[in-house]
C-alpha cells in the first residue's frame, strides 16, 4: 500500500470511459492503494528514450543521441540517431517474437506430451484440423490414428524453431506474390530462433550500422513471429483445446460473484486455464466451496489467457491488462493465477491491503513475494485442484467486497474455420461472400 495524493472523488474520465474501472479507482484511492493509473499521473517518460534514441547496447554508454538537424549528435561509437533508433526498434521486435514463440514452444511440448499420453486431462480435440495441418507439413495421414499423427506433427513443428536454412513451412500460406516479394527483399524467415538471435547479434556494437539493413532484418524477425510462433500456437491450441465456435458470455468486473469463490486466471498460456476449468467441474471441490459458505466456484479471466477459455468454454472475462489491479481492489478475488506475460509486479504490494492469494505457475515467470506452484503436463489438473482448494480456503478471509455492477453481454469464438462455415457450409466454405460484400 502507498499513500496517494488523489482524493477518492477524483474524476478519472481522462484515463478511462469504463464506469466499473472508475468505481474501482475511487475505491483503491480511498484504500490508499497505488495502481498503474495513479502511477501514470506522476511518471514522466524520458524525452530521449521515448524517441528510441537512448542506446545501452554496449559498455561505452549509455549514450543519449539527439536527432536535432542543427546540432546532430552521435554515440561514443559514432552511432547516429537513425542507427540507434533502428537497433532499439529491432530489439523490441526480437523480444516480442521471443515471447510469442516461447509461448508456442510450450504449446508444442504439451502437444507432444498429449500425443504420447503423458498429459492426463488434455486430449486431441480437433482431429479434422490435425489432419489438415499435418498434410501441410508433408505428413502422410492415411490410416493412422490421431496420436501417431500428432506425435510426428509435433516433432516437425518443433523443428521450425531451430531451422537454419530454407523457409518456415507455414509461410506457404501467404499469397504467392507476397511470398515472392519477401524472397526478393531477403526477408523470408528461416528458423524462428535463428532470426531472434541474429537480431541481437546485428544490433550489438560494431555490427550492423545501416539502419535500412537493420530494419529489413527486423521485418524478417517479425515475419518469423507472425508466420511462425504465433501461427503455430494458434493452430496447435485449436487442435488441443478445440477450434472456437460462437459462444455467449460476459465481460467486465461485474462478472465477479460476491457469493462464490472467485478465481481469476491471468496471462497468455491456455494450458493453465484449461486445467483450471477442468478442475473446477470436480463435484468434490463444489461441495468444499459450499462448506465454507460459498455457492460455487467462479472462474474468470484477465488478458489473453482469458480470451482462450472465453472462446472455448464461454468463461467470462473480468477485465483487460489495465484492469488486473482493479479486479483485486474489489476485495472479491480469492486467488489470481499467473502463467506468462502481462502480469504486473505491483500486485503483491496490493495484496497487503486485500486478501487475494497470488500464484505463479511458470518457472520463467516468477514474481518476488508470490507463491510459486509449477505446472507440469503430467500433473496439471491435480495442480489446478490444489490452487482451487487454496482459493476455497481463502474465501472466509474476505474483508469489504465491492463489485461494480457493470457487465456487458458478448458473443465470441469467431475462428477462421467458423467464419468459413457460416459463409458457405462445410462443402462450400469460402470468404468469397464476405469479400464480395
Amino acid at each position: 500500500m502507498s499513500d496517494s495524493s488523489c482524493s477518492s472523488c477524483q474524476d478519472w474520465s481522462h484515463f478511462t470511459t469504463c464506469e466499473a474501472s472508475k468505481q474501482m479507482l475511487a475505491k483503491a484511492t480511498e484504500d490508499g492503494v497505488s495502481t498503474m493509473f495513479h502511477r501514470a499521473q506522476t511518471s514522466k517518460p524520458c524525452p530521449i528514450g521515448s524517441k528510441g534514441l537512448c542506446c545501452s547496447v554496449c559498455g561505452l554508454g549509455p549514450c543519449r543521441v539527439t536527432d536535432d538537424k542543427d546540432a546532430p549528435q552521435v554515440g561514443v561509437c559514432g552511432a547516429t540517431a537513425a542507427t540507434v533508433a533502428a537497433r532499439n526498434f529491432a530489439r523490441m521486435i526480437a523480444a516480442g517474437t521471443a515471447a510469442h514463440s516461447d509461448h508456442a514452444r510450450e504449446v508444442v511440448e504439451l502437444f507432444i506430451a498429449t500425443a504420447k499420453g503423458e498429459a492426463p486431462g488434455y486430449e486431441i480435440r480437433d482431429v479434422r484440423k490435425l489432419r489438415s495441418l499435418a498434410t501441410e507439413f508433408g505428413i502422410d495421414v492415411t490410416g493412422r490414428d490421431k496420436s501417431e499423427i500428432a506425435l510426428e506433427l509435433g516433432e516437425k513443428v518443433l523443428g521450425e524453431f531451430g531451422k537454419q536454412h530454407g523457409e518456415l513451412t507455414l509461410l506457404s500460406r501467404a499469397p504467392a506474390k507476397r511470398q515472392e516479394r519477401w524472397r526478393k527483399l531477403g526477408i523470408a524467415p528461416r528458423g524462428i530462433d535463428r532470426e531472434i538471435a541474429e537480431t541481437l547479434h546485428r544490433t550489438s556494437v560494431g555490427v550492423d550500422q545501416d539502419f535500412r539493413n537493420i530494419l529489413f532484418h527486423a521485418s524478417r524477425t517479425a515475419l518469423a513471429d507472425g508466420w511462425g510462433g504465433s501461427m503455430i500456437a494458434t493452430e496447435l491450441q485449436d487442435i488441443l483445446f478445440g477450434t472456437p465456435v460462437p459462444v455467449r458470455s460476459q465481460v467486465n468486473l461485474g462478472v465477479l460473484k460476491a457469493d462464490q469463490v472467485n478465481v481469476v486466471v491471468h496471462g497468455h498460456d491456455p494450458a493453465v486455464p484449461e486445467a483450471m476449468v477442468i478442475a473446477s467441474r470436480d463435484p468434490e471441490l463444489a461441495e468444499l466451496a459450499r462448506s465454507v459458505g460459498a455457492t460455487g466456484i467462479n472462474i474468470s479471466g484477465i488478458c489473453c489467457t482469458a480470451n482462450e477459455i472465453l472462446m472455448r468454454h464461454g468463461i467470462p472475462i473480468a477485465g483487460n491488462y489495465v484492469q488486473q489491479e482493479l479486479a483485486i481492489a474489489t476485495g472479491a478475488v480469492d486467488t489470481m493465477v499467473f502463467d506468462v506475460q502481462c502480469c504486473l509486479e505491483s500486485l503483491p504490494e496490493m495484496t497487503k491491503c486485500y486478501h487475494t492469494l497470488l500464484f505463479t505457475t511458470a518457472d520463467k515467470a516468477q514474481i518476488t513475494g508470490v507463491q510459486h506452484l509449477a505446472f507440469e503436463p503430467g500433473t496439471a489438473v491435480e495442480t489446478a485442484k490444489e490452487l482451487l482448494r487454496s482459493a476455497i480456503a481463502n474465501f472466509p478471509n474476505r474483508g469489504v467486497v465491492e463489485i461494480p455492477d457493470q457487465v456487458m453481454d458478448m458473443v465470441a469464438g469467431f475462428s477462421h474455420e467458423t467464419i468459413n462455415y457460416i459463409l458457405g457450409g462445410r462443402y462450400r466454405e469460402s470468404y468469397r461472400p464476405l469479400n464480395d460484400n
